[in-house]
């Protein structure tokens, strides 16, 4: 059996438990493509499911490959898959129920794989596409955010938040968001209309009246939200469920997202990062092999955009 290099979990627990080894070489099945992975983005999730925190909702067979970013070359195909061909250059948000992209080479549906975009390189296509979707479908499809409206974006520096900064901006919005200091002319050069450094400020006692929230961080700052939004907006969290009960209690709606692959949306977000309309940051790049020091640098919190592993 063919081998690759990977990082994989054999079992739920600390920074310690991810090993990087020789694992089997995927094979591409009917409607699949075999992708060489030439960089991967490192997110909140990939922790957390080496963790243990996700392993009630799905259930990975040990040994297996975290990350559920990708970008690198199609180099082949399985039966059925005839939208790509081997040497297509793309980048995916994969199944997150299946092995991911810590590794040299992964196998994704073909349904869930577009073209990446051609202006940049894999490092930073790999940056793109889970924070990207996440912060596309909570905006437009959960917050439907359409111009003249005013959007509160909290953590606004990080992967998702700056994905949705820019968005919000594209749309029209009117767009604040919450950072620390040091973040605020980041913010302002994304297009922020005002920033609000949440060492200093209370966002509640500052803000009034807006259409859309999008909270990328919950806990107390989801209480405080509710406040801030006008009757009849929304309330929009990518990470818990947010209460019905208390939106209704504020004359607000309320959703959740969970960042689902769409080719459609990572077409449109090529399109923009290939016009020069949307800005890519990276903060930190790291070997493969050292996918530990990756999601513990990302675990820490307070990344400006996104955290990559360069795997080619």
């Amino acid at each position: 059996m063919a081998t690759m290099k990977a990082v994989r979990i054999h079992e739920y627990g600390a920074p310690e438990v991810l090993k990087y080894e020789d694992a089997p070489r995927p094979e591409p099945g009917p409607g699949e493509v075999l992708i060489r992975v030439h960089a991967a983005g490192v997110n909140p999730v990939d922790w957390k499911v080496r963790a243990g925190y996700a392993k009630d909702r799905l259930k990975y067979a040990m040994p297996f490959i975290p990350g559920w970013d990708v970008s690198g070359v199609v180099e082949s195909t399985g039966s059925g898959a005839t939208r790509l061909k081997k040497g297509d250059e793309v980048y995916s948000r994969p199944d997150i129920s299946r092995d991911g992209s810590y590794a040299e080479y992964i196998v994704v549906k073909e349904s869930e794989v577009a073209l990446k975009p051609k202006s940049i390189d894999h490092v930073h296509a790999a940056a793109i596409p889970l924070a990207a979707l996440t912060a596309w479908q909570a905006l437009f499809d959960a917050g439907k955010l359409s111009a003249g409206q005013t959007v509160l974006i909290h953590g606004a520096a990080g992967g998702v938040g700056s994905f949705a900064v820019q968005f919000a901006k594209l749309k029209g919005a009117r767009v604040i968001g919450t950072a620390s200091k040091k973040n605020h002319e980041f913010l302002r050069s994304l297009g922020a209309d005002e920033t609000i450094d949440y060492n200093t400020t209370k966002f509640e006692d500052v803000v009034r009246d807006v259409d859309v929230v999008l909270d990328t961080i919950t806990g107390e700052t989801a209480d405080r939200s509710w406040q801030v939004i006008k009757k009849g907006g929304i309330y929009v969290s990518i990470l818990m469920p947010p209460s019905q009960e208390k939106a209704a209690a504020h004359g607000v709606r309320c959703a959740h997202t969970f960042v689902q692959p769409s080719v459609e949306q990572l077409n449109e977000i090529a399109k923009l990062v290939d016009s020069g309309k949307l800005k890519l940051t990276i903060e930190k790049v790291f070997p493969l092999a050292e996918a530990r020091a990756a999601q513990e640098s990302n675990a820490i919190g307070h990344t400006r955009g996104k955290i990559v592993l360069r795997v080619v």
